[in-house]
């Protein structure tokens, strides 16, 4: 079985997101583009340009309470995460603080059947297991599709975010921890059923995040 993963390309330039994404899709199953490290005004055209290539592409607009980058208003990051669906990408990253606050943008996710990957981070910790198991059960009934990514701040918070894929039932989970006592949970997700791990190209976007070429070594260039 050869297990997948996710370039994720956050991109200040629309020319330069172009370029890495082309080279990303060379080498990796999926890519996700951080839509928030560009502009608002540069999101449409930006659209355009890779509108072929969203197909193998998650696309993610981060507000900054969610540990993004995006400048303007909530009220035009909807618009834009509407507007991203029109052009029916591989998967829509919304989160579940957002979309759960929306009616409008749920409506409207609904009536033009974006597959939606319904997300939710914590930054500092990672909650008990109760918690996370009562959260991942509301998420999944935005999207069959959750991503669930904590804090680890030892190797048992790393063991507990794992746990949730005994639970998942026949929803398509990607959970893990983030920081450098959680990096082990970014393969480890592999073996226990997530669809891909994320990594880079190099230059980590998220903390604990490895690169392409760290976990092909890891999965021994094609498989386990």
């Amino acid at each position: 079985m050869k297990y997948k993963t996710c370039v994720s390309i956050a991109e200040e330039s629309p020319i330069k997101l172009e370029k890495i994404l082309k080279i990303a899709l060379k080498k990796s199953d999926y890519v996700e583009i951080r839509f928030d490290f560009l502009k608002a005004e540069q999101i449409p055209r930006t659209l355009e340009m890779v509108k072929t290539e969203l197909n193998r592409t998650v696309c993610t607009v981060r507000p900054k309470t969610e540990g993004g980058r995006f400048e303007g208003t909530e009220k035009e990051r909807i618009a834009i995460l509407k507007l991203i669906a029109e052009y029916n990408p591989f998967l829509l990253d919304v989160e579940f603080n957002t979309i759960r606050k929306s009616k409008n943008l749920e409506k409207y996710l609904k009536s033009t059947k974006t597959r939606l990957l319904i997300s939710w981070h914590d930054f500092k910790k990672t909650p008990k297991f109760s918690y996370l198991k009562a959260q991942m059960k509301k998420m999944i009934n935005f999207s069959s599709a959750v991503k669930i990514v904590t804090t680890a701040k030892s190797v048992d918070d790393s063991t507990r975010i794992l746990q949730l894929y005994s639970k998942k039932g026949k929803a398509t989970l990607i959970a893990f921890t983030m920081g450098n006592e959680g990096k082990i949970s970014r393969i480890l997700c592999l073996y226990l059923g997530s669809p891909y791990t994320y990594v880079s190209l190099g230059k980590p976007v998220a903390p604990g995040q490895f690169s392409l070429d760290e976990v092909k070594k890891i999965t021994n260039l094609k498989n386990f």
